[in-house]
């Protein structure tokens, strides 16, 4: 069925009118993504959370105003890039999303991944690590290390919200960031 859908629209109708897991009958939006699907950087998030539900979204609340803070920081600009997340509807209370939630939705992201065919992926957090490298893999232990795949690059770092409970991380996502920025720019 997903390979019926043949651009990002299609995609985007099939995931806004998905039942695959309980979080179709809670949501109030899909989230499913916004920004340049022709610019070769994608970022992948965890799940949204109130405020993207609300809006359908991507990274509008805390996180996502630091996670513009740090890419206007060291350059980059979010419209230029892709931003989605492994879940596409908001888990409630924003509770850390389940293993049938995600395999519900890793699908579509999968096809967005071969769609917009990104030079380098980021991955936010644990979640977005776990299921696009290795699923043993921990955040702090691969982040800031590139992995290739599928003919992209991919570069683990912490999810913007740590930041929130421990600011030293601030540092690592600049300088993960950074490398994304220096890297994107020999590839182009």
């Amino acid at each position: 069925m997903l390979q019926q859908c043949l651009g990002i629209e299609d995609l985007l109708t099939y995931a806004a009118a998905c039942r695959r897991c309980s979080l179709g009958e809670t949501r109030q939006c899909v989230v499913f993504g916004e920004g340049n699907a022709q610019s070769g950087i994608m970022l992948v998030g965890e799940a949204p959370g109130e405020k993207e539900d609300a809006t359908g979204k991507p990274f509008i609340g805390r996180a996502g105003k630091l996670l513009d803070s740090v890419l206007a920081e060291v350059g980059l600009q979010r419209q230029e890039i892709f931003i989605t997340s492994v879940v596409k509807c908001r888990p409630p209370k924003n509770r850390y999303p389940r293993r049938e939630e995600v395999s519900a939705c890793l699908p579509i992201l999968q096809r967005q991944i071969e769609l917009i065919k990104p030079r380098i992926i980021v991955c936010l957090g644990n979640l977005a690590t776990r299921n696009l490298i290795d699923n043993q893999a921990k955040i702090t232990e691969v982040r800031g290390r590139w992995f290739v795949k599928d003919g992209s690059k991919l570069l683990p770092t912490f999810h913007p919200a740590a930041v929130f409970h421990d600011r030293k991380k601030l540092e690592k996502i600049k300088e993960d960031f950074l490398q994304v920025k220096e890297t994107y720019q020999k590839m182009v």
